[in-house]
């Protein structure tokens, strides 16, 4: 149940049907790999990012577009029965629901390719229609992903900003994302190559050679300061990094280093959009950045111990009994989750491993 006294989480993005093999290793280029076994999950960056923070107990609403077709009907009813608000989705007529085809091998490393569909047709005319109902305001959060257009994005950032809620964008994929958008955004959630891709193509477009790409915390610190050139400047970037689990660089004051606990992983797939939920969660409860930052990594950990994008996103309690003892207690698997053949390796969980 939504708490009443937080802020809303606004959440604009995909939604797409994620269509999942479970391989014990990833195919070479050319090369078929039999022996999997084969899952349909709901999924897409928004819709997951919605589901994440709704399960964490704050009021959701999705804003998103989908086909007219029966992958669209069931996944508005997922949607529904995981407490986020469907109101202001959209529905596209003569358009398929996006689709996301996901390889998953025995390390819980994934390959990704996805058929955008409805999600191509969101228009910064359909996020303003939808954020001008929802009026986000202070106490909000608006958190945004990139598997729709950039003018969509760009428009939901704005009318977030103008409204004074916080600003989230989770700029994956990172391509086309220019200081405009960027500087839009209280904090970036990119992963290392999204964060490297960030900084390399603001040093082209402007000129610049690309320096300290491959540090992350230097490559965060120069895109703040390139960023903050442009109105409104970003007050943080969190930096993704796998099993060692996030940095958080602020515009000003220390780094902070965030360990994730050890879990046994068994897909990685929803992994950074639970980080992402769970942040935007935390922020709308009114957690400061570093410790809503800490609970994110947490969740994402946690996801990691479940098949399914969504399946594995961590309830309020579940995350509260980690954080309480420090000690991983990953929750059984639901009825809804498909059983994994793969057998889990006693490592760290990954909350950056990419995700449709």
């Amino acid at each position: 149940m939504a708490n009443p006294m937080s802020g809303r989480v606004l959440v604009v993005g995909s939604v797409n049907v994620d269509l999942v093999v479970q391989t014990e290793r990833l195919p070479l280029p050319g090369e078929t790999v039999l022996g999997g076994t084969f899952s349909r999950f709901h999924g897409g960056k928004g819709g997951n990012q919605a589901v994440a923070s709704a399960r964490l107990g704050v009021p959701v609403m999705l804003v998103a577009a989908l086909g007219d077709d029966a992958f669209g009907g069931e996944a508005r009813a997922a949607l529904a029965r995981e407490g986020v608000g469907t109101d202001v989705l959209v529905t596209l007529e003569r358009t398929a629901t996006g689709v996301a085809l996901i390889l998953v091998d025995a390390k819980a490393e994934n390959q990704i390719a996805v058929a955008p569909g409805a999600n191509a047709g969101l228009t910064a005319a359909h996020v303003r229609n939808a954020l001008g109902r929802l009026a986000p305001h202070q106490g909000d959060v608006v958190i945004v992903t990139h598997e729709i257009p950039t003018e969509a994005a760009r428009e939901a950032l704005r009318i977030g900003r103008q409204g004074g809620a916080w600003t989230i964008l989770n700029p994956a994929p990172a391509d086309g994302l220019d200081r405009s958008v960027l500087s839009l955004a209280d904090v970036l959630t990119p992963n290392r190559g999204e964060l490297a891709r960030l900084v390399a193509d603001d040093a082209r477009r402007s000129g610049r050679p690309t320096t300290g790409a491959e540090d992350p915390v230097k490559a965060a610190r120069t895109l703040l300061e390139t960023t903050s050139e442009g109105p409104g400047a970003g007050k943080a970037i969190l930096v993704s990094l796998g099993s060692a689990g996030a940095i958080l660089v602020p515009q000003t004051g220390a780094t902070i280093d965030i360990k994730p606990p050890k879990v046994k992983a068994v897909d990685g797939t929803g992994a950074g959009d639970a980080l992402n939920g769970a942040l935007a969660a935390a922020l709308a409860t009114g957690f400061t950045l570093d410790a809503a930052a800490r609970r994110a990594v947490v969740a994402a950990t946690i996801s990691v111990t479940r098949a399914g994008a969504r399946e594995g996103m961590p309830t309020l309690d579940e995350l509260e009994t980690v954080l309480g003892d420090g000690r991983p207690k990953p929750p059984a698997a639901p009825a809804s989750a498909a059983p994994s053949d793969d057998p889990a390796s006693d490592t760290g969980g990954d909350p950056t491993t990419d995700h449709a």
